[in-house]
């Protein structure tokens, strides 16, 4: 039994903090990157990585402070992604994306250090949604992504110091906001000619299913093509889970 289902059954009597692990160890490894001018034109690039750890540190211990709990998960992606069976150019654009210098032994660190999860086929976020909603718990998400919006939930945000608790309203809209507007960033398109105030628009009206999948018929485009940017969009949540199995619940509208 893998620790992730151990912990989904028994939830824990303090406050998990639940880390974006993929977030904050690139952040810390990119910080602690330099530069070396070897004269001659020849340049290279390193990283110190007991400065990363360092700041990895101090962002751990900083969130814990502020939360009041020292207990926390970071929550690490798997090297698969079951949404490219959905699409297979989901994130197609990040393999041109560099790592930093001495990313994968970083995160081979902080599985030597600290508690931590990673699914087959989950990426961080999924595994933050669906600890973050599961029954029982008492979870906050540790994020700056604005994905995360998604997640009905409390959320932490470091970078502005924000405590968000999500309502279910809030996140299905955010949810239904980002199926209409696509993410340019993770590879998948969205509704054309439907930008982030048009959807506003449109879903303050009806923050509906049936809104979306209007939205996309006005554009010569089906439902079934509107679910397939949903799924793409879609951050797992407990729901979306199926904890016996191990296995994602692929989302399925209801209105």
């Amino acid at each position: 039994m893998s620790y992730f289902k151990t912990y989904l059954q028994k939830p824990e009597e303090n406050t998990v903090l639940l880390i974006d692990g993929d977030l904050y160890a690139y952040r810390a490894c990119a910080a602690a990157e330099e530069e070396i001018d070897w004269c001659d034109d020849i340049w290279s690039l390193s990283a110190d990585l007991k400065q990363a750890k360092e700041i990895f540190k101090e962002f751990i211990d900083s969130a814990c402070d502020n939360l009041e709990t020292g207990s926390f998960v970071v929550c690490l992606s798997d090297k698969e992604n079951f949404r490219k069976t959905i699409d297979p150019m989901y994130k197609g654009g990040r393999k041109k994306v560099r790592k930093p210098v001495g990313y994968p032994a970083f995160i081979k660190w902080i599985q030597e250090t600290y508690r931590w999860y990673r699914e087959p086929l989950l990426e961080a976020d999924d595994l933050l949604g669906i600890l973050g909603t599961a029954p029982g718990h008492n979870t906050i998400m540790v994020s700056d992504d604005k994905d995360m919006k998604s997640i009905p939930g409390k959320l932490y945000r470091p970078m502005s110091g924000e405590f968000h608790n999500i309502k279910q309203a809030d996140a299905d809209l955010w949810f239904y906001t980002q199926t209409l507007t696509g993410d340019v960033t993770d590879g998948y398109s969205g509704c054309p000619s439907v930008g982030a105030k048009t959807a506003e628009k449109l879903l303050a009206l009806s923050p509906t299913w049936n809104t979306v999948v209007q939205a996309y018929q006005k554009q010569k485009l089906n439902a079934e093509y509107a679910l397939t940017q949903a799924r793409l969009a879609r951050i797992l949540r407990f729901d979306d889970w199926d904890v016996d199995r191990g296995a994602i619940k692929l989302w399925e509208p209801t209105s």
